[in-house]
């Protein structure tokens, strides 16, 4: 087995488990046990990838982005994740746990949102499977992602406001588990990263893990070699990061960078880079890496970016910290905003904030002109088209 798949009871090294109420304890029980054999059952595995065919639009391109490779100076190609149906790589996650989730019996769906884009795509797959949707989202964030907002109202989702804290995606998180506890018969609860219980990490990680499937086998096509020098990817919860690495990790020649969101520098008070200013501590349901003040108290993240603004990381991803696998680089806002402007004029790609900010480590890499590098293009740039334009000076 790979030393970067969990252990029986969910860790990756010392981080993970399944730390719940025990209200929730036959729902994970549950999940546990059943989710490596529905997985692999040669149904959901043609119903799964059919969908991802035909509904979702895989594969995704493996873009040469020639003018971002000039400017870099080194071999830049962008995985298309924003091309999928929705925008973003989260449905691929949510076609996987919808279906999931009807082989567990399961007729209520509830999921937390950031930027909106898992919950989106969670009342995409709802919609397509007639299922009941309700998704909780932070009101801040609701407001700076409007348009997504409509979006999962137009596919007939109830989107509820978490007003409590920063009211943003960790609120948001905390709701969604306070709805699984009062209905933990009939309800299924699709989260959106490789944060959460065991085996939620890993759930969503082999799912997402289709990502660095298609790279292996693009990057062979375009290049003979399946392995280039670093693939990129942000980092919030890290479920597009942990999509991107899954088929690399065993593979020490690829450089692994993971991107946090600096906000407005790690050395204010303003900030969600968490392998920087984090420590193991424990939060919706697993132990892993979270800021907190010295009493154990949370403390609140900013970044500019909705779906970068939590105040931990997948567990996964705090082991690939602490081992040193995966090098962690935090981007401040500025330069996550200069980033996508750059993406957006010389390969006529808006991308996601949130990605932008993978674009942005780029400059401050050491890269080589003989380097090859994937970076992953978690989402597209429209629901952020407001704050460009604000920010930007652009309206």
């Amino acid at each position: 087995m790979s030393h970067y798949q969990p252990s029986a009871r969910g860790y990756y090294g010392q981080f993970g488990g399944a730390f719940i109420p025990e209200m929730l304890y036959p729902n994970v029980e549950e999940l546990r046990e059943q989710y490596l054999d529905i997985l692999a059952d040669e149904s959901f595995q043609r119903e799964y990838q059919l969908l991802l065919r035909d509904y979702v639009g895989r594969p995704t391109p493996l873009f040469k982005a020639e003018r971002l490779s000039q400017h870099f100076g080194a071999t830049i190609y962008l995985k298309r994740e924003d091309l999928c149906h929705t925008g973003a790589h989260k449905v691929n996650n949510t076609v996987g746990q919808i279906l999931l989730a009807e082989r567990l019996g399961k007729k209520r769906i509830i999921a937390e949102t950031g930027a909106g884009q898992h919950g989106v795509a969670t009342a995409t797959v709802c919609a397509l499977r007639g299922l009941e949707c309700i998704v909780y989202m932070g009101a801040v964030d609701m407001e700076r992602q409007k348009p997504n907002v409509a979006r999962m109202r137009m596919l007939g989702a109830e989107v509820r406001a978490a007003v409590s804290g920063s009211q943003t995606l960790k609120d948001a998180t905390n709701e969604a588990i306070r709805d699984w506890i009062s209905n933990p018969t009939d309800t299924h609860y699709i989260i959106g990263s490789v944060v959460g219980p065991h085996p939620y990490p890993d759930l969503v990680a082999r799912l997402q893990a289709v990502i660095s499937e298609e790279i292996r086998r693009q990057l062979r096509e375009k290049t003979g070699s399946e392995l280039p020098d670093y693939v990129v990817a942000c980092v919030g919860g890290g479920s597009n990061a942990a999509g991107a690495f899954y088929h690399y990790l065993d593979e020490p020649a690829v450089k692994l960078v993971a991107v946090e969101a600096a906000g407005h520098g790690v050395d204010t008070d303003k900030s969600a880079a968490t392998s920087v200013l984090g420590r193991p501590g424990i939060i919706h349901g697993s132990r892993t890496l979270l800021m907190q003040d010295e009493h154990g108290q949370i403390t609140e993240p900013h970044s500019i970016s909705a779906g970068l603004d939590y105040p931990g990381i997948g567990p996964l991803h705090a082991f690939l910290a602490d081992s040193k696998r995966a090098q962690f680089l935090s981007i401040t806002d500025a330069d996550a905003l200069q980033a996508a402007q750059l993406c957006s004029r010389l390969e006529g790609i808006i991308p996601a904030l949130e990605s932008a900010h993978a674009i942005a480590a780029l400059q401050v890499m050491d890269l080589k002109p003989t380097d090859v590098v994937v970076l992953n293009l978690s989402g597209r740039g429209d629901k952020d088209l407001e704050t460009y334009l604000r920010e930007l000076h652009l309206a």
